[in-house]
């Protein structure tokens, strides 16, 4: 009997090392089954994640795979593994591969929510992180910068994978070098979706940033290819390169609020794009030049009408001897075979130049090293309507060669150059609602430069070796592009199309059922007020889109008695509140509308419209690191406030504010005794370029009487400032408003009467923010 147990336990013994090395699947539904399994996986392993939510996970994903066998953790069914709650994933080892994952409702407890290493000595190499999707991964707090994908290591890749919703600082993605074992990384992050990524309203709000001001001499050779980048929106630069030897080929920049940016580093290839705008808003970026040895070619800069930073093509000034962290000269610079279609002033050189700044900023800040050895040959441009000044100097282009270049630019005269040649082309539809020039280019020659021969295809990835002519299209007969196919990008198992949803619109008679109806209301509903009177003593929650207004002809009235210091309406994280035609009264203590103290993880919104205020310590008050994209005051009356509107709680000075746009039409502003308008930047950071402040037909009565610094409207250090046709009578202060001259803050037909004066200074002097 006993040897008949040790020849039933060789057999099992046997079995179970067969089956060891065999691959292992293994289906966890927990977090302590998933460590145990992790721990024990080799090569060829799969660890599969039990369908469901997945909350406060910390994941460590650690092993040694191979490049035939790579150890697999994956979703049980592609998008039905949610990753919510205060949790992350990183990787540490060989050949690791992580797909079909949900991440939402939730932030990361640390600086990354996927990291490819675990620490300082477990890099991740040849790992891969693939179909997943991040939305609305946010820290609570807007200052809580982090990265949702950082890469470390060498070989990795970030693939099919639909990213959107950062709204907190820091880049999007972000590959870092620190570290022998990160450098000549070859790292790729191709086929993806970078969705809508919001305004952040200041810096620090990139959708990929390649390496840091302090790694930029190091090579990284990293590889962003055929992606898609839809409104992203985050800042000035989209994509910010800042290392050596990076490749930008084959992607579609699409109604982005920015540009690709050789901030630092060298030698970057940026090959085969589509930038597409819609010849209106002038945010629309294309491609910035620093630095040195880049090459810019093949590209479609189309319907484009950024400036300056966002200019289709913008060739910066330099710092003599300039450290890590500024702006180095432009240096051996190639811009060719690309075309320009109705995009505004699509060249500008100079761009930064600042030496009228030089009583403010100090000599290492002052951008006056011009582009030398540039070279801008073979390129098309076409204006539908005439550009009076489609190439704009900032400083002078004597470093700039010209070749073989071609305009068609209506009929309209314009300053000549040499190695521009102006010719009538005509346009062809290539689809995706797109049209390039076609005929007549042929006959212009060709430059050929040093090194060109490594130009070997068109855009459309037409062989030039045999026709070559100018522009990024060689033939554009029988083209029929579909480049907003969002199926070519992003996880095949997400969508971001919403079905268009008719609005529900809630009657509402009673104070009692207002905030049960905006409870039971979905985004893009409307209540409506009966007339009548509402008294409210608890603050409205307001955290989805939703409209409030009268019902006929007349204005209900709602009149708060909440505590001091409250709102009627508190603008939570998602709340953004359109009200029409109603009466707001207060009880002098308390606020009309006003964010979260702390935790707006996401945006909120504004629009007052026909209302009329009276008898509240704020109409708006907005806190710290709280941010709309817009808010709105038109034809409402705004009066018996202790303050007005204020947004000047970013006093950190580094650039943030806390609208992008603040437009007030058509108000009128009646004994407002301090903060009327207050809306404040701070922090000299010339790559943030707003926000904006439009003040237009609106008169502001005996309002500032308590305003300390004497000044009526407040925006120190706003970059785009419109104050139009407005009136100003018996204002007990020194000045209306004190406008940045060097910037673009503007005043026309305003009158003035016993109201101070408004004045201009030409440049402020503010804090640095390097």
């Amino acid at each position: 009997m006993k040897k008949f147990f040790c020849i039933v336990s060789i057999v099992v013994l046997c079995f179970s090392c067969i089956n060891e090395d065999k691959d292992v699947v293994r289906l966890v539904v927990n977090n302590k089954q998933l460590q145990i399994a992790i721990n024990k996986a080799k090569a060829g392993d799969e660890i599969v994640l039990k369908n469901g939510v997945w909350k406060d996970v910390e994941i460590d994903f650690i092993g040694q795979g191979t490049e035939e066998n790579p150890i697999i953790l994956r979703a049980e069914t592609d998008g039905e593994v949610f990753i919510e709650g205060v949790s992350k994933l990183t990787f540490g080892g060989e050949y690791l591969v992580v797909s079909g994952l949900h991440f939402r409702n939730g932030y990361s407890p640390s600086e990354n929510v996927i990291a490819f290493r675990i620490d300082e000595n477990t890099v991740a190499n040849n790992c891969r992180v693939s179909n997943c999707v991040i939305v609305d991964f946010n820290k609570l707090q807007r200052d809580s910068d982090d990265l949702w994908v950082q890469f470390y290591g060498r070989y990795n890749q970030l693939d099919h994978c639909y990213i959107a919703g950062k709204t907190n600082g820091g880049p999007t993605v972000r590959v870092d070098l620190k570290g022998n074992q990160s450098i000549r990384n070859y790292h790729k992050i191709v086929n993806n979706h970078f969705g809508p990524r919001p305004r952040k309203g200041g810096a620090r709000g990139e959708t990929i940033q390649l390496g840091s001001s302090f790694t930029s001499m190091c090579p990284s050779n990293t590889i962003i290819a055929n992606n898609l980048f839809e409104a992203c929106n985050g800042e000035v630069e989209i994509i910010s390169s800042k290392t050596n030897f990076n490749e930008i080929k084959n992607n579609v920049f699409y109604k982005s609020e920015g540009s690709v940016v050789t901030r630092h580093g060298n030698y970057v290839t940026i090959d085969g794009n589509f930038f597409i705008g819609d010849g209106v808003n002038e945010n629309y970026g294309g491609v910035r030049i620093i630095n040195t040895g880049h090459w810019v070619t093949n590209n479609l800069f189309y319907k484009l009408k950024g400036k300056n930073f966002r200019s289709p093509l913008a060739v910066m000034n330099g710092i003599p001897k300039s450290p890590l962290n500024r702006y180095n000269q432009v240096t051996d610079v190639v811009v060719a075979y690309n075309t320009y279609v109705d995009s505004d002033a699509p060249w500008q050189f100079g761009v930064g130049q600042n030496l009228a700044q030089n009583n403010v900023l100090p000599k290492s800040e002052i951008r006056s090293a011009r582009a030398l050895r540039t070279e801008v040959v073979n390129n098309v441009i076409y204006n539908s309507e005439g550009d009076n000044n489609p190439i704009i100097e900032h400083d002078k282009v004597d470093g700039v060669t010209f070749k073989s270049n071609v305009i068609d630019n209506n009929g309209l005269s314009f300053p000549k150059r040499d190695g521009l040649i102006t010719k009538e082309l005509s346009l062809r539809n290539i689809g995706s609602d797109i049209s390039v020039p076609t005929n007549d280019i042929g006959e212009i020659e060709v430059y050929n430069g040093f090194g060109f021969e490594i130009i070997t295809k068109d855009l459309l990835g037409n062989s030039r070796s045999k026709s070559n002519q100018i522009g990024a299209i060689l033939n554009s007969e029988n083209i029929n592009l579909d480049l907003l196919d969002k199926t070519k990008y992003g996880a095949n198992w997400y969508s971001n199309e919403l079905e268009a949803k008719t609005p529900v619109t809630y009657n509402v008679s009673k104070a009692d059922d207002l905030q049960a109806k905006i409870d039971e209301a979905e985004n893009g509903d409307i209540i409506n007020l009966g007339l009548g009177l509402y008294k409210i003593d608890k603050p409205l929650v307001i955290n989805k889109s939703i409209t409030i207004l009268s019902t006929g002809d007349g204005k209900s009235t709602i009149i708060y008695n909440g505590e001091k210091g409250t709102p009627l309406f508190s603008l939570q994280p998602y709340g953004k509140l359109n009200i029409q035609q109603v009466i707001l009264e207060g009880s002098n203590n308390n606020y009309l509308f006003a964010s979260l103290k702390e935790n707006m993880s996401n945006h909120f919104g504004l629009t007052v419209s026909e209302c009329e205020i009276s008898n509240f310590n704020y109409a708006l008050k907005v806190y710290k690191q709280s941010f709309s994209e817009e808010i709105t005051f038109n034809n409402t009356l705004i009066s018996n406030c202790e303050n007005g509107i204020e947004l000047s709680e970013e006093t950190n000075d580094r650039g943030d504010y806390n609208t992008e746009y603040l437009t007030i039409d058509n108000c009128q502003f009646t004994s407002v005794k301090q903060n009327v308008i207050d809306y404040y930047r701070g922090g000299y950071d010339e790559s943030t370029i707003g926000g904006n402040l439009l003040i237009t037909n609106s008169t502001f009565t005996n309002c500032g009487a308590k305003e300390k610094n004497k000044t009526l409207l407040n925006h120190y250090g706003i970059v785009n400032v419109n104050i139009n046709n407005n009136k100003f009578s018996n204002n007990p202060v020194q000045f209306v408003s004190i406008l940045w001259g060097a910037k673009n803050n503007t005043e026309s037909d305003n009158t003035i009467t016993n109201s101070g004066q408004i004045k201009t200074e030409e440049n402020l002097v503010m804090k640095l923010m390097y």
